[in-house]
């Protein structure tokens, strides 16, 4: 089981022709990943060829991809200036998943494709993320495929490399699904989405949750955890030395006096009855014990 992405996710490519969507379809096919088409109105009806040996079709529009291939899930990998244009046309065609991983699109872009999706059939991830992975069913994104084979650990993360940490250092007990929902001002799916549905996956027995300073989103998840989750979730902050004022590595995440603070996230999250790690591997730590306690309790 997963959540958001399984072996039944048929996924297109928006800009799979340009370098970064011909690198990541090509490691996408040699995850596993079912990629059934790509989209790209300049070069329609083309097939291109990867070096997994796999030819696939580009079409003229999301929705004629949709038609002709059962298509549920996007990534997307189009250039900032259109980004907006290519979300918005997955979002018009009801796409169920669209995947952005697109960087530094114009916040006022994103406030405008994320209300386009409001009331709609198509759920957003990202942008500015490395996109979902259930392993050894599905990489919709660019989160390397080997890092982590499949288990019972459900991941939410604002970062894109310290999912990958995390997926490393608890590679031997595996994950059902592990998501980045990007760390810009605005984002679709959010913590408190992936938490509802990591709570509802009979599957997952545990969850981590990485979050970073700025914005409220940690505290808001705190309070939906202590409301609505049972199974046992550890966190982890990015951001304790981080100077006021000073954006780090993602737009959202960036201190004003004391909003926003990594202190204040930790204390939040531990009110919850979350333990929260000083660093990735002490959280990695904390989920290991949680599992080997979980596994003695079965046995």
């Amino acid at each position: 089981m997963s959540i958001f992405l399984d072996s039944n996710s048929k996924v297109i490519v928006q800009g799979m022709t340009g370098s970064e969507g011909m690198k990541h379809t090509t490691r996408m096919l040699a995850s596993g990943t079912d990629v059934v088409g790509g989209v790209n109105p300049r070069k329609a009806g083309e097939e291109i060829g990867f070096p997994t040996g796999q030819r696939i079709k580009v079409f003229g529009t999301v929705e004629e991809a949709m038609k002709e291939t059962g298509a549920n899930v996007s990534v997307v990998f189009v250039p900032p200036a259109f980004a907006k244009s290519a979300v918005i046309e997955a979002i018009d065609a009801e796409m169920p998943l669209v995947v952005v991983i697109t960087e530094g699109i114009a916040v006022r872009d994103t406030a405008e494709f994320y209300a386009s999706s409001k009331d709609r059939p198509t759920r957003i991830i990202g942008p500015n993320c490395p996109g979902l992975i259930s392993p050894g069913a599905s990489n919709a994104g660019i989160i390397p495929a080997d890092i982590a084979g499949p288990g019972r650990i459900g991941l939410v993360s604002k970062s894109g490399t310290l999912t990958y940490q995390m997926m490393y250092e608890l590679r031997d007990f595996g994950f059902s699904t592990a998501i980045g929902i990007g760390g810009d001002p605005i984002i679709g799916t959010t913590h408190i989405d992936a938490l509802e549905a990591f709570q509802a996956d009979d599957e997952t027995d545990a969850i981590v949750m990485i979050g970073e300073i700025g914005g409220d989103a940690e505290e808001r998840a705190a309070a939906y955890i202590q409301d609505n989750v049972t199974k046992p979730v550890v966190g982890y902050v990015a951001g304790f030395t981080a100077p006021e004022g000073k954006t780090m590595g993602h737009a959202g995440a960036i201190v004003s006096g004391s909003s926003g603070t990594a202190q204040a996230k930790k204390e939040a999250l531990e009110a919850a009855g979350v333990r929260v790690g000083k660093t990735p591997s002490e959280t990695a730590g904390l989920m290991r014990q949680i599992m080997e306690d979980l596994a003695s309790t079965v046995i």
